[in-house]
């Protein structure tokens, strides 16, 4: 079945009188499950927890949605169609015996995948995805096509089908959640890095390095893979690349784009943007450019390359700079949820730096920051589940220059009464966000409300 006008009615028409079932709940399933309901599915939602409190629960009750909540809620499956939400595994039990019974299990972004009429560009990667999936779509943009960002963000590229023709361009950000449940490939994948991240969630770093590998599994000799010669694991993965491969790299001239201090480069071509004109610091965004760059070389020209770079601010909770107080800079960097995410966060400052680190534990070593930190932050104040952890790594190195707080409130206080004028004072937690909040958004949204009340 081919993308186009109708294309999500004539889907969901199959499966009218049956019944199609959702496993984890959020907003953006809405769109999908009033799909199925108005063209006359029986709809059910299994979650492990208690969703009567949602805001979408008596619309759901009221439209005859049936709701499987509980330990039990993977029991005794008969839906026809079953979608996984991406955090989700798609190895729980349950989920197999229900295959053996004849039920389809996918997920939104599998049928988006195959539904899509337009190119599909895809980037996946520990670090610098939101970051190079956004670059990807605003440079697509100022060239002049129309483009459809999604997947991690963006909207919900399944719910809007109908509305995508065949020459635009869909920009899909992926985790290694959605991958592990993808059976076809982009067009176009960039894989911007890999370091440990999500071992709460895989079953060991195999299982996560295994997921990344999924976005250029499905390719074939058309299709194009963007990698970073500098990473170890994407270097591992030029071996197995079906299609063609473009490299970047920032160590050595031999990628096809590389950078250094003077700027971002084409092998044979030469200058392609200043660094004096990227707007954006720090040395893990030319990464970001040059990946970018480098997957639509082909559709757009240097010049749109460096007036997006002149323009483009960032994304939200990515070194975001909140304010300047009594000389203080404050930067709000809350999605450094790894301690590669933190290094890369560190080493974009060239000024004196107060971090504010700790979170939620997801059994990631921090062992790599107790160098870093010795050497490139002046002060940093640790809260959260992991402050101990990352208070055992500074002690090892000999750092002593560090405070544990009570709470997130008094961390970011502290911070801030303790910095003088030329310091930055960086939310950059190398730990994820559940311990204190919802995710890595709110945390980064009170952080700025607090800066903005000093």
């Amino acid at each position: 079945m081919a993308g186009g006008i109708f294309v999500l009615k004539e889907y969901a028409s199959e499966y009218c009188g049956k019944t199609v079932g959702f496993v984890g709940m959020g907003v953006s399933n809405l769109p999908v499950i009033r799909l199925f309901i108005s063209a006359g599915a029986k709809c059910t939602v299994r979650d492990k927890n208690d969703l009567s409190s949602r805001d979408f629960y008596q619309e759901l009750k009221n439209a005859g949605v049936t709701f499987i909540t509980g330990e039990g809620y993977l029991e005794n499956i008969d839906e026809t169609l079953l979608f996984l939400s991406p955090a989700v595994r798609p190895d729980l039990k349950g989920l197999d015996t229900a295959r053996n019974n004849g039920t389809r299990i996918t997920s939104e972004m599998e049928e988006f995948f195959s539904l899509c009429p337009c190119k599909k560009i895809a980037v996946t990667g520990s670090d610098g995805k939101t970051t190079t999936t956004t670059l990807i779509a605003k440079l697509l943009e100022a060239q002049g096509y129309k483009v459809w960002l999604g997947g991690n963000i963006g909207v919900n590229l399944f719910a809007t089908l109908d509305d995508i023709k065949s020459d635009d361009y869909a920009v899909i950000e992926l985790s290694s959640f959605q991958l592990m449940k993808l059976s076809s490939s982009p067009d176009i994948a960039v894989v911007t890095n890999v370091a440990p991240n999500h071992l709460d969630w895989h079953t060991d770093m195999n299982e996560y390095v295994e997921a990344k590998k999924r976005i250029f599994a499905f390719q074939d000799k058309d299709s194009k893979l963007v990698l970073n010669l500098d990473d170890e694991y994407a270097n591992e993965f030029l071996a197995s690349a079906k299609g063609s491969v473009h490299t970047i790299s920032g160590n050595t001239e031999d990628g096809d784009i590389y950078f250094n201090e003077n700027g971002i480069f084409e092998k044979g071509i030469g200058l392609l943007v200043a660094d004096d004109d990227i707007k954006i610091v720090g040395r893990h965004n030319r990464y970001n450019y040059s990946a970018a760059y480098s997957a639509i070389k082909h559709l757009v020209t240097k010049e749109t390359l460096r007036n997006v770079a002149m323009e483009f601010g960032g994304v939200e909770h990515r070194i975001e700079f909140v304010r300047e107080v009594n000389g203080v800079r404050y930067y709000n960097s809350s999605i450094d949820s790894s301690p590669s995410r933190t290094t890369a966060c560190i080493n974009a400052f060239k000024t004196p730096i107060i971090a504010i680190c700790g979170g939620y534990d997801k059994n990631i070593p921090y062992e790599p920051l107790g160098e870093l930190f010795k050497s490139k932050v002046k002060y940093t104040v640790l809260c959260g589940a992991t402050a101990k952890k990352i208070a055992a790594v500074f002690d090892s190195v000999g750092y002593r220059e560090y405070s544990v707080a009570d709470d997130f409130e008094k961390a970011v206080k502290y911070s801030a009464e303790i910095a003088v004028c030329g310091d930055s004072v960086v939310l950059t937690p190398a730990s994820a966000s559940f311990d204190m909040f919802k995710n890595f958004a709110e945390r980064g949204e009170t952080f700025k409300k607090i800066i903005n009340t000093l």
